[in-house]
């Protein structure tokens, strides 16, 4: 078996709504939530955990999953408790008179569904994860929700329709897969803690808070130029592209990188650092190094010579926004929504292979400057009031073309799998699995559960690109697997 092999069986399917009534309203999305198209993130975490079971005929169920129950009950009532604060998920993205996305906050609740995979935890192919993860252990949204949960359970020895009495090694996935528009990651990590507190009946460290008028526009408004060049309305876009026979497509892949090659790329991207504080960060470094290898992977392009690779770096706002402000601070730190940006830089794709990475990397902490400002977050608003009602994306989102492939880095350094503890541990590994629709590939680094400084990589590019990095730089981007996150040394933690 490859790890990708296995059936899932849905064994129950359910709505969660808020445990206190919410009073049916419409909570329109912010300038900046306007500027997501409509994608579904995913999320997934796996819990190394020995569910007891006994001495259970192999026909009864109920009884086999008497450990299993208990934590499926346990999560729906912390769900429930979860959604009184954060109603907004428990509602439905609907259009309003002028076409533009709003929110139905009208509690029809969150989809959640029960499964049981034939599969070992310690089984899974983590490194390929649209063979194990897309359609097996995350949830499939439906239209309009905001939220979709999927709760599985690994059993190694379940064939098809057939239970046997021993469980040897089980695990459990928790998988969720959210409306974009609804959420950036951070507001989705604040959910993600709480509900966890919730479960372990803690008080809530962060209550949520709705204040759209924290991203009110300007009167009268005002934005630089330069932004027409990084968001564009969607009608100025070219028509997509239709795929042809055998042309390249894009993959998922899940890699880590050790703290050493880490460092390593960071001193050189530093220039060298000669003992000095490095002058570039560990993500400014290891995207100036993507940005190189993908650029090297266009370089076989007829006029490559002419060609450009575009590589945007998602910057959150609500630092910026705050701008030394304590109260405002306070107020960003428990925002839900979207308060992000995506600078993207471009340059000749022989620029890219033939200077150093130190070069590269100069290249991409000057064109991050200009947006880790509050002047280019409250010019952002400004920019899509001025738009509206017409939609808008980020420019590099429907930038892969003929023209040079192009990309997006978004630092997942604050991905909180470490937090995500229901009472049964934390995650052996938990990880984003995002292959959005857009023209342009997306790359998530993330810290790694299973050794201090370490990453996790997860990349969604094309195939070309991904053999590419795996050929020349298999030595830094090395395939996840069980092996490394130690999943067949777990112990119980439940006896």
């Amino acid at each position: 078996m490859n790890g990708g092999e296995f059936m899932v069986r849905v064994r129950r399917k359910e709505v969660v709504a808020a445990a206190l009534p919410v009073q049916e309203h419409w909570l329109p999305l912010s300038n900046l939530d306007l500027l997501l198209p409509a994608v579904d993130v995913s999320v997934f975490f796996c819990y190394k955990i020995d569910i007891p079971h006994g001495d259970v005929d192999v026909d009864d169920e109920e009884e086999y999953f008497r450990g299993f129950g208990s934590m499926v009950r346990a999560l729906k009532r912390g769900m429930a408790e979860a959604l009184v604060s954060y109603y907004a998920f428990g509602g439905e993205v609907v259009s309003n008179s002028v076409g533009e996305a709003e929110l139905l906050c009208n509690n029809r609740g969150v989809d959640f569904m029960e499964a049981q995979a034939d599969v070992r935890l310690d089984g899974l192919n983590f490194y390929n994860p649209d063979l194990t993860i897309e359609g097996k252990l995350v949830p499939k949204k439906e239209n309009g929700n905001c939220i979709s949960w999927s709760f599985s359970h690994l059993n190694g020895e379940w064939q098809l329709d057939k239970l046997v009495t021993e469980l040897k090694c089980g695990g459990v996935v928790v998988g969720c897969t959210f409306d974009h528009r609804i959420a950036d990651a951070y507001s989705a990590n604040l959910f993600l803690v709480s509900w966890a507190e919730i479960v372990q009946s803690k008080p809530l460290s962060v209550i949520p808070s709705f204040r759209r008028s924290l991203l009110n526009p300007r009167r009268p408004g005002f934005y630089h130029p330069s932004l027409d060049d990084m968001y564009v309305p969607i009608s100025s876009l070219p028509p997509p592209n239709c795929a042809q026979p055998g042309a390249d497509h894009r993959i998922s892949r899940l890699y880590y990188v050790s703290s050493e090659q880490l460092t390593l790329l960071q001193t050189l991207a530093s220039g060298g650092g000669g003992g000095e504080i490095p002058r570039r960060t560990k993500l400014e470094s290891l995207s100036a190094f993507l940005w190189k290898m993908v650029a090297k992977s266009a370089d076989v392009m007829e006029n490559a010579d002419k060609k450009t690779c575009k590589m945007g770096i998602v910057v959150d706002g609500r630092r910026r926004l705050s701008s030394g402000d304590d109260d405002k601070t306070a107020l960003m730190a428990t925002y839900f929504g979207n308060v992000l940006s995506i600078p993207f830089g471009e340059k000749i794709i022989g620029e890219l292979t033939d200077q150093p990475l130190s070069w590269v990397a100069d290249e991409v902490h000057e064109y991050l400057k200009a947006a880790v400002t509050k002047e280019h977050f409250l010019g952002l608003i400004d920019w899509v009031e001025a738009h509206r009602p017409e939609p808008a994306i980020a420019k590099i989102y429907g930038s892969g073309s003929s023209d040079g492939p192009a990309f997006v880095v978004s630092s997942g350094q604050m991905f909180p799998a470490a937090k995500v503890d229901f009472g049964w541990g934390k995650p052996a590994v938990g990880s984003c699995h995002f292959p959005w629709g857009g023209d342009a590939g997306y790359v998530m680094p993330m810290p790694s559960p299973a050794r201090d400084g370490d990453w996790l990589v997860y990349f969604h590019l094309l195939k070309g690109q991904i053999k590419l990095i795996e050929d020349a730089a298999s030595h830094i981007f090395r395939p996840l697997t069980s092996e490394y996150l130690k999943l067949a040394d777990f112990p119980p933690l439940i006896t």
